[in-house]
């Protein structure tokens, strides 16, 4: 009758990550979203080429709420790794303070994102360089979105004590997500932010 209890109490994931449907399944959707981004920042790249410098509305874009949001949301993968580590140990307390803390920097990274976003002088509609910049960041913000919804999915499941050092493949595969997101926005901050500074010295 234990053993009944406590296999019910388990989630329906293999024990290790390569064996789970979940796992292979989150790294498709990020080979499929990956080329969604390159197709986007390819965009950007053949419009910068095409119409040079002057194509960007200013020559230096401010770094003054990107450069700061960026460092928040790239802290937020080492915080990610520690929660996932309190996974793998059995330190549940370490687990959700971890993925409290990450959910919180995803949270401020998204406020700081819509300040800079108003702070912009142009809009979606104004320019191809508005469109393309709104697109890419707002899809990556779509992405944290996405990413703090499912860290909330598996915070409760580890409140509730669903994982162990044995299974918690959906902590592996939570926390790869969010790996992905962070890598994706180091890309897009490189390609947006720190290129014309190196095109327009």
């Amino acid at each position: 009758m234990a053993d009944a209890v406590y296999l019910a109490q388990e989630l329906p994931v293999a024990s290790l990550k390569h064996n789970s449907v979940g796992w292979w399944g989150m790294l498709c959707l990020i080979a499929t979203e990956s080329s969604l981004f390159v197709y986007l920042l390819f965009s950007y790249a053949f419009f910068a080429v095409r119409f040079g410098p002057g194509w960007l509305p200013v020559a230096h874009p401010s770094l003054k709420l990107a450069l700061p949001d960026t460092i928040i949301l790239l802290s937020s993968s080492a915080v990610i790794w520690w929660a996932e580590k309190g996974a793998k140990t059995g330190r549940r307390r370490q687990h959700l303070i971890g993925v409290a803390a990450t959910m919180a920097m995803g949270l401020v990274f998204l406020i700081v994102q819509a300040l800079e976003w108003k702070s912009k002088t142009y809009s979606i509609t104004s320019s191809s360089y508005g469109s393309l910049y709104f697109t890419i960041t707002g899809l990556h913000m779509a992405h944290v979105i996405v990413g703090m919804v499912i860290l909330g999915v598996v915070f409760a499941w580890s409140a509730a004590g669903k994982f162990t050092p044995r299974r918690h493949t959906p902590v592996l595969i939570s926390s790869t997500y969010w790996h992905f997101v962070d890598a994706v926005w180091v890309v897009v901050f490189t390609t947006l932010y720190l290129t014309p500074y190196l095109v327009n010295p």
